[in-house]
């Protein structure tokens, strides 16, 4: 198993643009990361050896009515979509829209020393579509090629909390055609059409839209390698990812490789569906790792 990183010396900038840009830097390799906390507590950039290894959308960014495209969106409390964006608790009728409410809100600062850390609590506005109190703290770790997010998802409700949780990394990428991939599956399933295929390791990068998830991974470690930028990139994470999406669009300098706790439309199904104990706390963590080669 994957060891998380040890701290290490960042220094921490801010940045006033639209929105307040937090850039971290690792002070031995000068690899850095931009967070917005306004939008969504966003990991906007990634950049090692000088170079961008995350997609960005910078229209879209600019516009606070659109989801951002680009950067590490943060998927919570649900990942994908919902039927009609509904689900049914305790016989009430709520509606989330896709992945969520966490990537749309505010996340506040908290970072000290060698950390930098985002929180998100409940508010009415939450609690209107998802009743429950909570609070999220993330922890944003750079250490030379690698980028490390620790979680804690905390119920301060007084009765159980389901949820799940996941990432939307977009990986900046700009021949498809030279992309292999490593994922640690033998199937899966199309999330568009609903059927499941066999797995081979390759898609048809001609098609308009990629859209699957593997539900069934045998290990917590996938890559991707960009062959043209020579270019290998390793997500590790706990095994509370059980599912792995893999999503793409034709023409779009991108694709998304998301580490996801559970399916789409478990908070309905129940598939795999984190439940959390009143007053306790889920930690955990997923690694993205960028080696040049």
């Amino acid at each position: 198993m994957w060891l998380p990183l040890q701290n290490t010396v960042v220094s921490i900038s801010i940045t006033e643009k639209q929105y307040k840009t937090y850039t971290v830097t690792d002070e031995t390799s000068t690899s850095q990361i931009e967070v917005v906390p306004e939008r969504g507590g966003i990991i906007t950039r990634w950049r090692v050896q000088d170079k961008e290894i995350l997609y960005l959308d910078e229209q879209r960014f600019t516009n606070p009515e659109l989801s951002i495209r680009g950067g590490i969106p943060i998927l919570f409390p649900i990942c994908g979509n919902l039927p009609d964006n509904t689900y049914t608790y305790q016989g009430k009728q709520y509606t989330l829209k896709q992945h969520g409410f966490a990537r749309d809100l505010p996340w506040n600062v908290d970072s000290s020393g060698t950390k930098f850390v985002v929180k998100l609590n409940s508010t009415e506005q939450t609690r209107a579509v998802y009743p429950f109190d909570f609070q999220l703290i993330f922890t944003y770790k750079i250490q030379g090629n690698a980028l490390e997010i620790h979680q804690e998802y905390t119920n301060l409700s007084s009765e159980p909390m389901p949820f799940s949780a996941g990432f939307h990394p977009y990986l900046a990428i700009a021949n498809k055609n030279k992309l292999e991939l490593d994922i640690p599956a033998q199937a899966y399933q199309n999330q568009i059409t609903k059927e499941i295929h066999p797995f081979d390791g390759t898609f048809d990068f001609n098609v308009d839209e990629i859209d699957v998830a593997f539900k069934e991974i045998s290990s917590p470690s996938a890559a991707a390698t960009d062959r043209e930028r020579q270019l290998k990139l390793t997500l590790d994470s706990d095994s509370i990812f059980s599912t792995l999406v893999f999503w793409t669009v034709k023409g779009k300098e991108y694709y998304c490789l998301e580490p996801w706790t559970a399916p789409r439309n478990a908070i309905n199904t129940g598939e795999k569906l984190t439940i959390l104990k009143p007053g306790t706390t889920c930690n955990t963590n997923i690694r993205l790792t960028a080696n040049f080669f």
